[in-house]
């Protein structure tokens, strides 16, 4: 089984930052090659960070399960995630009210970007 494995340091998310992009209106995924090893070999590393601004802890917390849970899905289906990537996954607001199974076709168009 693949666990998700976040990044820890500043540094990390930097160069995370640099690489490649993709941005919808519910999310925003940062990709780079992986840069640092994860603990075991099947683990993806992947990070999901929304800001204060978009509301209270509730509906923070509400979004990022509901991303989380849409990469859970992801990962059980063959190839839809490269895990030679790092990726950093920005949460907005818009996905709070947004139904899962569109921020789903979303989120694999957009992982597919970085297959390459």
């Amino acid at each position: 089984m693949v666990k998700l494995e976040s990044l820890k340091k500043s540094n990390q998310f930097r160069l995370a930052l640099k690489e490649k992009k993709f941005h919808t209106d519910y999310f925003s995924i940062f990709a780079a090659k992986n840069f640092i090893k994860p603990k075991h070999k099947a683990n993806l590393l992947i990070s999901f960070i929304i800001k204060k601004k978009i509301g209270n802890a509730v509906k923070r917390n509400k979004i990022r399960r509901k991303l989380k849970a849409i990469v859970q899905k992801l990962l059980k289906k063959k190839g839809a995630i490269n895990k030679d990537y790092t990726y950093i996954v920005f949460g907005k607001s818009n996905a709070y009210t947004q139904k899962q199974d569109v921020l789903l076709q979303l989120m694999e168009k957009s992982f597919s970007k970085f297959k390459k």
